[in-house]
């Protein structure tokens, strides 16, 4: 039965079932303005629990946020602010309706958790349409979210619903093949901890187990208490189903990765400098290939939850929903496309308004790698030789001169090296570094990780194979749609995808390209963390270290980098 509320200026809806085609009853919160009337929807969707206060399930980040931008606590008690969704207390009196909805199988929703599954974004799907036709709704349905709340917007807006008026993509992901599950064809265990950790906890029917929540007394994840035979019987394993499927065209993936063409929604796209291994390439991605005219795209800096809740992204998104929800007169169609936050050392960024992406007057440039460990602004062919590392070693650091003047680096970037192992395949772990006059690292703060460098790629040889309809000399793509074997010692030509970055780097600071053959750790040897996270090294919680995916007598045997006249290895920068 709904429990209906008025408390600080809104009518609530609480737990109100929205029954799928199936049967199932999915519960949702509905947060509207008290006067009666026909108001647009900001909807999220997901797995997270919408009874679980943001202080409960991410007190560490909550701490920081407060602390570091007072800003977000201004005309909120913040009682109702959950983790990556709006805060109703800030945007239901400008006229909105905010609808959460706990995704099938978790929270106060019934039913098997199976997260970003074909079924998930059918029920995200039938929740748009029947938020359209309540008494409190104008028809018109926005959505709104990071992350999660991200990534499964670019899925349902592949099943075009006709009620989808426009949605925010903050820091999400698209392709979850590449971008989550499998970095250059590289296993990343963030998926199976993240669904160990973030999802399992919030899984319907954990009941008198599970969290508290603060809103009400009641259970986030009942009213039921389900014996752990139950539970496990209500959810998939997804790491399991992760890990074994293994490349792109398996059906798993084919069901999970929307296709742009078929996205015509309005879109304001996102992405975080920092937020390397998952938050930003589905972004800048997304800009680029959705078959919708009316596109934006913003690049932030700072921690993953940080932007979204500051009065920098929250009048951002009010004036793009603004003019689709409400149809303002805020000039929000003359907005320029691209707005940067362009980064400088010690996390200072300087905003920019663009018109593309990548920019146009990109100075595509090559540092050439050699063999004595520089970076050379020159072409300069080389007798056929080599260097060796060991496959789970430290790797080669490859500096740069000092440059001559202050230099902007902002875009994708791509990596072309000559390649041999002595086994039948090979990690590469590319890191762009930049480096003081004394040779110390600067880093930057990520999106999780306060300690990353300016950019990553990866790519595991025998995954080597590109989509030439897809590829662009600055952004590699691969096809993942067979694992082709090295022969041990024999050289291949591999291209290697760097994901997008933005610096300016000053004068006599040295550029660094790192190659090795395992996950990066920063100058001071990591130690950061959050306390409800694994420790820091540079990458966060996104490795590649589970052994069956690595075996040692496989990847951790020697690999040689070669030159020659014929063979010249280099770094693609986007210089502006």
């Amino acid at each position: 039965m709904t429990k209906i509320t008025y408390n600080d200026g809104m009518k609530i809806y609480w737990d109100h079932p929205i029954e799928m085609e199936d049967g199932v009853i999915l519960r949702a919160d509905i947060f509207c303005p008290e006067a009666a009337g026909k108001y647009p929807v900001i909807m999220t969707y997901g797995v997270y629990g919408k009874w679980l206060d943001f202080r409960d399930g991410y007190k560490p980040q909550w701490d920081i946020m407060v602390q570091k931008f007072p800003e977000v606590m201004n005309n909120t008690s913040s009682k109702y602010q959950n983790w990556e969704v709006v805060d109703p207390e800030r945007w239901v009196p400008d006229g909105y309706v905010c609808v959460r909805i706990d995704s099938r199988g978790a929270g106060r929703s019934p039913g098997y958790l199976d997260p970003f599954s074909p079924r998930e974004t059918k029920d995200f799907y039938n929740c748009i349409q029947w938020a359209a036709e309540q008494d409190w709704s104008n028809g018109k349905i926005g959505l709104n979210g990071i992350s999660y709340y991200a990534i499964n917007q670019w899925q349902v807006a592949e099943l075009q619903p006709p009620n989808l008026a426009a949605m925010c993509i903050w820091e999400g992901a698209h392709d979850l093949y590449r971008e989550w599950a499998y970095h250059g064809g590289m296993f990343c265990t963030y998926g199976g901890n993240w669904y160990k950790g973030r999802c399992i906890p919030r899984q319907h029917g954990l009941g008198v187990n599970g969290y508290k929540a603060r809103i009400n007394g009641d259970y986030v994840s009942g009213p039921p208490t389900l014996s752990n035979e139950e539970l496990g019987f209500n959810r998939t394993n997804m790491n399991s189903d992760m890990f074994q499927n293994k490349l792109v065209t398996d059906q798993y993936w084919q069901e999970r990765i929307p296709d742009f063409s078929k996205i015509h929604v309005p879109v304001l796209s996102a992405a975080n400098w920092g937020g390397q291994s998952l938050h930003s390439r589905g972004n800048f991605e997304g800009f680029g290939k959705i078959a919708s005219t009316e596109k934006w795209l913003e690049v932030h800096g700072l921690e993953h939850w940080t932007e979204f809740y500051t009065d920098y992204g929250v009048n951002m998104q009010k004036r793009f929903f603004g003019h689709y929800l409400k149809g303002e007169e805020n000039n929000w169609e003359k907005e320029p496309r691209v707005t940067l936050q362009v980064r400088y050392p010690g996390d200072k960024f300087v905003e920019r308004k663009e018109n593309e992406w990548p920019l146009a007057r990109t100075n595509w440039t090559k540092l050439y790698l050699t063999s004595s460990g520089s970076l050379a602004t020159e072409e300069k062919p080389f007798e056929e030789s080599k260097v060796d590392y060991n496959g789970f070693g430290e790797g080669i650091t490859f500096l740069s001169e000092p440059i001559n003047a202050e230099t902007e680096i902002t875009g994708p970037m791509a990596s072309k090296l000559f390649v041999s192992s002595e086994t039948q395949d090979a990690d590469l772990f590319l890191v762009v570094r930049v480096f003081t006059e004394d040779f110390k690292e600067v880093t930057f703060k990520g999106a999780l990780d306060p300690n990353t460098p300016v950019g990553q790629g990866w790519l595991r040889a025998s995954h080597r194979k590109l989509d030439p309809e897809m590829s662009k000399p600055y952004r590699p793509y691969y096809a993942h749609d067979e694992i082709q074997p090295l022969e041990p010692k024999k050289i291949y030509e591999l291209d290697i995808e760097i994901w997008p970055t933005s610096i300016v780097i000053p004068k006599n600071y040295r550029i660094g390209l790192t190659v090795r053959g395992k996950d990066y750790v920063n100058q001071s040897v990591g130690g950061s963390t959050l306390p409800n996270m694994n420790k820091f090294s540079g990458c966060g919680p996104f490795l590649h270290n589970d052994p069956d995916d690595r075996p040692m007598d496989v990847f951790g045997k020697k690999v040689s980098l070669h030159f020659s006249k014929e063979q010249m290895p280099y770094l693609l920068l986007p210089v502006i």
